[in-house]
């Protein structure tokens, strides 16, 4: 079982990293990029017991770990 949590920041909150990506993007000639928000993605391996409360697990690894919450939201998939 393998659990997808996409990590990003709240709209809002500044994003220096967002920012020097698109200045970069422009630099090599890449234009009409609007704005560039930058985040994280992980993938956690589960072992096959964790069953249905898989999902219920990683949002609380998000919520203990994986995300600063105050400033991130973070969506969760999981595959069988």
């Amino acid at each position: 079982m393998k659990a997808k949590v996409h990590v990003t920041l709240k709209p809002g909150v500044l994003d220096p990293q967002g920012k020097a990506i698109a200045h970069a993007l422009e630099a090599l000639g890449f234009d009409g990029v609007a704005d560039v928000r930058q985040g994280k993605y992980i993938e956690i391996d589960l072992e096959d017991g964790s069953g249905g409360g898989a999902e219920d697990r990683v949002n609380e690894m998000c919520e203990k770990l994986l995300a600063n919450t105050v400033i991130e939201n973070y969506r969760v998939e999981i595959e069988s």
